[in-house]
């Protein structure tokens, strides 16, 4: 296992003075999925965005701090609270009179109430507010489930049209992925709403999209609407990362431009999946992973496995997917679930001898800055001559 000691993961797994190792299947599992990426470090990627922003292990908080893993009735909780309006939504979701004033007393208040109420009707009630909240283990192994939607000739990755239509971390890191194979990516952006990552640390976002072009528009508007539906049917690939009914307001259809001869490959990465109930389902890469039962333990008590790891083992999932796809030819919509994709490398935690040196986490270093939000606007709908 020093692999995993050498990679920066462990690092940021266990207790602040207790590094644990990883489960069973994660590090040949990760290496399994890099096949198609040579001379990439795969294991490194578990720690870029810790190594961006100075993280460190927590044990049962997560190296970020926005999610933590509390012991309820028959098992674990993680309670995911990143957002302002998460808090907010905290008082509705434990039914208090009183709305706590700081972190620290939100943080007691969900304690509380975890340790004294019905884990399936609080996980229930998050799923209803939009919480990302979840049941250690509750996922299946679903890991990527492949719908064939017609014939394509079989291709590789260079000089095809990726349109990256995803935000943070998972899809962006497929988009990298697949402009490190060759193709050109260009990064589709709301005017209105922008991936959350640029309020975030510089060096990250560069980091996932510097190999990108920057198309913004204005998808309040019947033209930025019409650009998007252009775009996406001039793509070869499509990544998006949202709930379904966020692109059936915009009139995007995945499965019909698969179908009607636009994108070959589309993937779509989501919290807990494409359909049934599930899929309204907000995730983050620290509460699907425990989703998945991806957690190392320290004794009985599980402890958070590297940072926000979900994330990028999504990210190096749907990439792996996609160029296995194009090798064989054909027309396809993938449907990557963050826990699925994690409950497929759970396992018992495995010892690493204390003896071996832990490496800091690190990231890659980009060449350039990513382009500004729009900075390729013109020149890309020029391109393709998709300006009305």
């Amino acid at each position: 296992m020093t692999r995993w000691a050498a990679s920066g993961a462990m690092a940021l797994t266990g207790f602040p003075d207790e590094p644990l190792g990883p489960p069973e299947p994660l590090v040949e599992g990760v290496e399994r999925l890099s096949r198609h990426f040579p001379g990439l470090d795969a294991l490194a990627l578990l720690g870029e965005r810790a190594a961006s922003m100075g993280l460190w292990r927590r044990g049962t908080t997560s190296c970020g701090g926005s999610c933590r893993l509390f012991a309820v009735r028959e098992g674990w909780m993680a309670v995911s609270l990143p957002r302002a309006e998460d808090m907010e939504a905290v008082p509705a979701w434990l039914e208090l009179d009183e709305v706590p004033r700081s972190g620290p007393a939100t943080w007691s208040a969900v304690e509380r109430s975890l340790g004294a109420g019905d884990p399936d009707e609080l996980a229930q009630r998050a799923a209803l507010l939009g919480l990302p909240v979840a049941r250690l283990g509750e996922a299946g192994p679903t890991g990527v489930l492949a719908e064939p939607l017609g014939r394509a000739p079989a291709r590789g990755a260079a000089g095809l049209l990726v349109v990256d239509l995803s935000a943070l971390w998972a899809g962006p890191l497929c988009g990298d992925l697949l402009a490190r194979a060759g193709a050109t990516v260009v990064k589709v952006e709301s005017l209105n709403r922008p991936d959350g990552a640029r309020r975030g640390p510089a060096a990250f976002f560069d980091l996932l999209n510097w190999r990108k072009r920057s198309v913004a528009l204005d998808l309040q508007r019947a033209e930025g609407k019409r650009l998007l539906h252009a775009l996406v049917q001039r793509a070869d690939i499509v990544i998006e990362a949202s709930r379904p009914r966020a692109l059936a307001q915009l009139g995007v259809s995945a499965r019909q431009m698969v179908q009607r001869d636009g994108p070959q490959v589309w993937i779509s990465i989501t919290g807990y999946g494409r359909s049934g109930d599930a899929a309204n389902r907000v995730g983050f890469g620290d509460d699907a992973a425990v989703a998945g039962g991806l957690v190392a333990r320290a004794g009985t008590t599980p402890v958070f496995c590297a940072d926000a790891v979900a994330d990028p083992l999504t990210g190096l999932t749907a990439a792996n997917a996609c160029l296995e796809a194009l090798s064989r030819g054909g027309r396809w919509l993938f449907d990557v679930s963050m826990a699925g994709v994690s409950a497929g490398l759970a396992g018992p935690t495995l010892a690493v001898p204390r003896e071996v040196p832990v490496a800091d986490p690190r990231a890659r270093e980009p060449e350039r800055p990513a382009p500004a939000l729009g900075a390729d606007t013109a020149q890309v709908l020029a391109e393709l001559d998709l300006r009305s």
